[in-house]
């Protein structure tokens, strides 16, 4: 299926100041994250940002950008402004890569799109694989999801679900969510009119305010783990080594 890959990016971030534009191996790693995205199917990337200094790096690298509003209070409303000044038609699909992971499989990218594809009472798609550690059950900064049988997300949460409840709390066919999100361009301008749902605000999941106006979310549950992300320095110097080797 034809889909538009958009990245968001924005420099105001706490814990690693300026994180877009991060050398790599010899490139920022908004510029990473694009090439990474431009193995995939997609028939365009696209970088969504609010900082001049993004887009120039782009520019610098041959990669589109476009400057979008500095107020947008998510990343799902950027990306709407974005559908917007691209001009997609309501059933054009995007994948939202995040721009801290500039190892992002480009196969995983295509799953999550023809996921989508696969199921059109479905308004998003995202993925998710097997979670097998009992530290990250535990773990409140790993987001887990329950689906139905056709593959539906059920519910997301920090907490550890689905509890097993006769046994000793481990790992029992949970599933980790990866923040990874194929949209229907149409539902993506209509969610930042959909109100901020309790529990959204509850869990702090931005994904769940979908699921509290009864609309759908595919889930592909991919076999394998997606590449680390980037959110502190030290996950900064583990991409570095990783690219370097």
């Amino acid at each position: 299926m034809s889909f538009t890959v958009i990245i968001p990016a924005r420099l105001a971030s706490t814990r690693l100041p300026n994180k877009p534009l991060a050398d790599i191996a010899g490139l920022p790693m908004i510029v990473r994250v694009a090439r990474r995205a431009a193995e995939s199917a997609a028939g365009r990337i696209v970088v969504a940002t609010d900082a001049p200094e993004v887009a120039a790096a782009c520019a610098a690298h041959g990669v589109q950008a476009l400057m979008t509003r500095a107020d947008h209070p998510s990343g799902s409303d950027r990306l709407a402004e974005a559908v917007e000044q691209l001009g997609l038609a309501d059933d054009a699909a995007v994948v939202n890569v995040q721009g801290d992971e500039p190892l992002i499989a480009p196969a995983m990218i295509d799953a999550c799109a023809a996921t989508l594809a696969a199921q059109p009472d479905c308004v998003m798609a995202t993925v998710a694989h097997a979670l097998t550690e009992p530290s990250e059950f535990a773990n409140p900064n790993v987001v887990k999801l329950v689906t139905d049988k056709s593959g539906r997300a059920l519910y997301f949460s920090r907490a550890p679900i689905a509890w097993w409840r006769d046994g000793a709390g481990a790992p029992n066919q949970a599933l980790r969510h990866v923040g990874l999100y194929a949209y229907r361009a149409g539902f993506l301008r209509r969610f930042p009119t959909l109100a901020v749902s309790p529990l959204e605000q509850i869990e702090s999941l931005e994904q769940l305010r979908v699921l509290w106006h009864g609309e759908r979310i595919a889930v592909h549950v991919s076999q394998e783990r997606p590449g680390p992300g980037v959110d502190t320095p030290e996950d900064l110097a583990r991409v570095r080594q990783l690219l370097q080797g």
